[in-house]
C-alpha cells in the first residue's frame, strides 16, 4: 500500500477528481493549501531584511492506493493536471511502513 500526494492548480482538481472516479482508490482525502515552488513568484527586499512570501493557492490529494495501482493512479493524474508548465504542481508517493490489510476498518 502506497500513499499518493498530488499538488495541483485548483481550477484542475475537480477535473483530476472525475478522472480518479473510476479508479481503484481505497481512501481520498482534499484540501486547499498555499505554496511556492520553483516558480519564484515571491518577493524580497534584502534592505530592511524583511521577507513578502506570494503563496499561490493549491489543491492537496491525498490517496491511498495498492501498490500494483500507482502506476495507473499517477497516469490518471498527469492525463488531466500536466499542462509542460512550470507550476502545474507536485505527484509524490510515499511507502506505508508496516500497513496490515487487517488495520483498515470499514
Amino acid at each position: 500500500m502506497k500513499q499518493v500526494i498530488a499538488i495541483v492548480r485548483p481550477y484542475l482538481a475537480e477535473r483530476v477528481l472525475e478522472n480518479l472516479r473510476l479508479a481503484p482508490l481505497e481512501a481520498l482525502m482534499v484540501r486547499e493549501v498555499k505554496g511556492f515552488g520553483r516558480q519564484k513568484n515571491y518577493l524580497q527586499d534584502y534592505r530592511e531584511s524583511e521577507y513578502g512570501f506570494s503563496f499561490l493557492p493549491k489543491v492537496e490529494i491525498t490517496m491511498w492506493v495498492e501498490d500494483f495501482r500507482v502506476e495507473e493512479v499517477v497516469r490518471l493524474i498527469n492525463d488531466v493536471a500536466r499542462s509542460g508548465r512550470m507550476g502545474d504542481g507536485k505527484i509524490m508517493i510515499l511507502p506505508l511502513a508496516g500497513f496490515a490489510e487487517s488495520q483498515v476498518s470499514e
